[in-house]
């Protein structure tokens, strides 16, 4: 299967918002993070990442992070990008406690106060894919 990072970012922030709505933290945090991930990924691709569509990864291994790592990757793309003056995302990355291997805790170590940044950040995210669709970026 190709990857779509835009499917994938619609797909897991849907089943993010209704985890959180009936306070399954744990996994509402995973798939914010994940959600994230892959729409910055959409619009890295958008402002010039390059990818290997034979082996459907990231040419660069430095962009085959996850959240809390591909933040900052992200911003070296968008500043490098004549369109990518619109894309900025807010200078604290939200995702810096966050970690792939989270998905491993116990889910009484996650709580609304833990979880709300990471959404905050997977919804800046998602009003950058709104914006891009709307100047046809993607």
């Amino acid at each position: 299967m190709g990857s779509d990072f835009l499917d994938a970012h619609n797909r897991h922030w849907q089943d993010a918002e209704k985890l959180f709505q009936i306070e399954r933290w744990a996994n509402a945090d995973h798939l914010y993070g994940v959600a994230a991930e892959c729409g910055l990924k959409r619009l890295m691709c958008v402002f010039g990442m390059p990818f290997d569509p034979n082996k459907d990864i990231p040419q660069d291994r430095k962009d085959r992070q996850h959240a809390n790592k591909i933040w900052a990757r992200y911003e070296s793309y968008r500043t490098g990008h004549n369109s990518g003056a619109r894309y900025s995302l807010p200078a604290t990355n939200p995702f810096l406690n966050w970690d792939i291997s989270q998905r491993y805790a116990d889910q009484s170590q996650f709580d609304q106060n833990h979880v709300q940044p990471h959404r905050d950040g997977a919804e800046e995210v998602r009003h950058l894919i709104h914006r891009a669709k709307l100047d046809g970026l993607i």
